[in-house]
């Protein structure tokens, strides 16, 4: 055992490193955990049901809402589920990160005030199995949060069924 005046240097590096690899590794687990509990439909179950229809189940989070991954024109993202909103509404930051075009501009009123929206068309909208083209949008300046409103413009071409805490989206056929 070494007991010289190195000793308690390497000692303090070793235990500092260890602390920080701790950490690290506690950050990423809870960081998992944190995104499964707001998210618990990352990986989707899809089906065909009895009536030939492509069919989404989607489980409620412990917040009470429908939140799932799904596409914008072939590329990631992440929706909540808003009945309660007319288009499907995109953060202008992640309507950037999308490349979508501004058209009209128009006020809308939301649980967080007025805010600046713009038209927009969305070629493909896509939750598993279910893909809807040429989708109206809406890209909206006051959304500051890093998912996407799935509204009635989306909404509308599915058939949905609540069931306690699932949601079972279908497409017709």
């Amino acid at each position: 055992m070494d007991t010289g005046p190195e000793a308690p240097k390497v000692n303090k590096w070793l235990i500092a490193l260890i602390w920080i690899i701790l950490l690290a590794g506690t950050t990423f687990i809870f960081e998992g955990l944190l995104k499964k509990i707001n998210n618990p439909n990352q990986t989707l179950t899809v089906s065909i049901n009895s009536n030939g229809e492509k069919e989404v189940v989607l489980k409620r989070n412990r917040y009470g809402h429908y939140v799932v991954a799904g596409k914008i024109n072939n590329v990631d993202v992440t929706f909540l589920l808003d009945t309660g909103a007319t288009l499907v509404s995109i953060p202008e930051h992640i309507a950037s990160e999308l490349k979508l075009r501004k058209g009209a501009a128009f006020q809308t009123e939301t649980a967080n005030g007025r805010s600046q929206s713009y038209i927009t068309r969305l070629d493909s909208v896509t939750i598993g199995d279910i893909v809807i083209t040429n989708v109206p949008g809406s890209i909206s300046t006051g959304m500051e949060f890093d998912e996407i409103l799935l509204g009635m413009s989306f909404l509308k071409h599915l058939n949905m069924t609540q069931q306690g805490k699932i949601l079972i989206l279908s497409l017709p056929n």
